[in-house]
């Protein structure tokens, strides 16, 4: 499991991108992306399929993403995890989150023994600026001791 520190080292690594972002507003991975972006989160799409998602300009892959950008959010399905995790790791990446639902055993063996921060099974709406449902659940992870320290 992270730790509390882990995760504020991820959520000052901005810029962050996040691959597996949705052009269809009903899915999670768009509704994410505007979420966070809406709260402020200097953020970055990807995905190959599209210009511009909800006003921002959308890179095609990993390897298109500007210099300075320090942080990455998965949020793909667990069978691209592994090579999205692979793709990140050859452009650099030191801070990767990858977003509960999306991880697979092959990408996180791909993050073990390196110096990467990494952050797993934990869903980043819940710890960048938390509001209605996900500050609730984060209470209830604290009561039951589940919360990272």
């Amino acid at each position: 499991m992270a730790t509390l520190k882990q995760i504020e080292e991820f959520l000052v690594s901005e810029p962050i991108a996040m691959v597996g972002v949705s052009r269809n507003p009903k899915k999670f991975g768009f509704a994410a992306f505007r979420e966070l972006k809406e709260k402020g989160m200097n953020i970055i799409p990807v995905n190959p399929h599209a210009e511009e998602i909800h006003g921002a300009k959308v890179y095609p892959d990993i390897k298109s993403l500007p210099a300075e950008t320090k942080g990455l959010i998965v949020m793909t399905q667990k069978s691209k995890t592994a090579e999205v995790i692979r793709e990140a790791k050859n452009r650099g990446f030191k801070h990767i989150w990858i977003q509960q639902m999306s991880e697979s055993k092959e990408a996180l063996q791909e993050l073990k023994d390196t110096d990467i921060n990494y952050i797993s099974g934990q869903c980043i709406l819940m710890y960048y600026k938390p509001h209605s449902f996900h500050k609730f659940h984060g209470k209830l992870k604290k009561f039951f001791g589940r919360y990272p320290k």
